[in-house]
């Protein structure tokens, strides 16, 4: 499996973007999929998960009602939609798969992708 995460840039504070993450691999409908993030000089950090049916989702706090998560499984596509960015949203954003439940914790998910960077300027 493999993962390949886009839609990272340039975004002043208020605004919105959207991140996908493309997932090779027949086997796309039967992972969960979690977005972590890694700011500058902190580590990396839990910020929501999707269920392999899609019904299923799970926030940290710091992005509940802010940011939302989908998925299409017939695209082995999740999305990570982020509204009303913020400074500290700043970071290099990661998908990764995982099968089991959801979970906030990096060593339930068995396969990563190679980050893209959201930058949210003042």
């Amino acid at each position: 499996v493999q993962l390949q995460a886009s839609g990272g840039g340039l975004v002043q504070a208020g605004g919105s973007l959207r991140l996908s993450c493309v997932v090779s691999g027949r086997t796309f409908s039967i992972y969960n999929i979690g977005w972590f993030r890694q700011a500058p000089g902190k580590e990396r950090e839990f910020v929501g998960a999707i269920g392999w049916s899609g019904g299923n989702t799970y926030y940290a706090d710091s992005v509940k009602g802010r940011f939302t998560m989908s998925r299409d499984n017939a695209k082995n596509t999740v999305y990570l939609r982020m509204n009303s960015l913020k400074p500290d949203d700043t970071a290099v954003y990661y998908c990764a798969a995982a099968r089991g439940g959801l979970s906030y914790r990096e060593y339930d998910y068995d396969y990563w992708g190679q980050g893209t960077l959201v930058t949210v300027s003042s």
